[in-house]
């Protein structure tokens, strides 16, 4: 029983906890201004939303769709993060790691996220490959 605990419970709270930061940051940088930024602000506020949803589901239950959904919301912000720092989103370009430090935070938990997901991800392809065969 602690074994079959130790992979489903453990793993799925922090795979909460890790996106509820990433929701609370987003919705910290809407608040303290990226809401008056046309478009972005509400990206921002999708994002937080998303990000609180996903994570109480996960409490709930762990079906893969809410997985795969953890893992985008997680990959579509670094992919947000790393667009903004290039050529831009809507026109807005950030540099750096600014603002500081919800930047890095936010880097290092949607990161945690997808690696979270990996061992899921893992055990998913290899039952495909088993399948196949």
């Amino acid at each position: 029983m602690k074994s079959a605990l130790a992979r489903t419970i453990v793993p799925r709270t922090g795979l909460a906890a890790t996106l509820a930061a990433s929701g609370y940051i987003h919705a910290q940088l809407y608040i303290t201004g990226y809401r008056y930024i046309h478009v972005i602000g509400v990206m921002f506020l999708l994002q937080a939303s998303a990000s609180f949803a996903i994570a109480a589901l996960l409490l709930i239950g762990d079906p893969p769709l809410i997985r795969l959904a953890a893992a985008g919301t997680a990959a579509g912000a670094l992919g947000g993060f790393a667009v903004s720092r290039t050529t831009g989103v809507f026109g807005f370009v950030e540099r750096g790691l600014q603002p500081s430090p919800q930047s890095l935070i936010s880097i290092l938990v949607e990161t945690a996220t997808l690696l979270l997901l990996a061992p899921a991800l893992i055990r998913t392809l290899r039952r495909l490959r088993t399948a196949r065969a």
